[in-house]
């Protein structure tokens, strides 16, 4: 499920693709986001750091992504604010596939199969869906998503 910081990371996002590379203000996006604006400017900054977005300071400055929103997907997003897209670091390769704490045996674990038919659905569906087909699609994707 995904979280309501998330939610919000993707809905800012998704405003700043329908933007087509005009710069919007934390504010702004609030607004069109429907977000409380100190948690977004949270997430922002941390979009930011991670070079998502780019940022301006100033009385003329807002946010822009950082690179076409056709190269960005959901599962990058998810991955910068939730971290893995596995349910388990048994099968996240991004966590170094280590058994999980309650796991006596890596080898023999009988969840780890369906683990990993769930996070490579997952990721496909995700790593194909970018904030541009979010955009594009003119309807509250983000919400459709967590609804799943």
């Amino acid at each position: 499920m995904l979280s309501q910081k998330t939610r919000y990371a993707l809905r800012a996002l998704v405003e700043l693709a329908r933007a087509e590379g005009a710069q919007l203000t934390a504010g702004e996006l609030a607004v069109r986001a429907d977000a409380p604006r100190k948690f977004l400017e949270a997430i922002l900054l941390e979009l930011s750091r991670n070079r998502l977005v780019a940022s301006r300071r100033g009385k003329f400055g807002g946010y822009v992504l950082s690179r076409p929103a056709a190269e960005i997907s959901f599962a990058e997003v998810i991955r910068v604010v939730e971290g893995p897209l596995a349910l388990a670091p048994c099968v996240s390769p991004r966590m170094g596939l280590r058994k999980c704490d309650d796991c006596p045996d890596l080898a023999a674990c009988s969840l780890r199969e369906a683990l990993a038919r769930a996070r490579d659905a997952t990721a496909q569906v995700l790593e194909a869906y970018s904030l541009a087909d979010a955009a594009a699609s003119g309807v509250d994707s983000v919400d459709q998503l967590a609804a799943i």
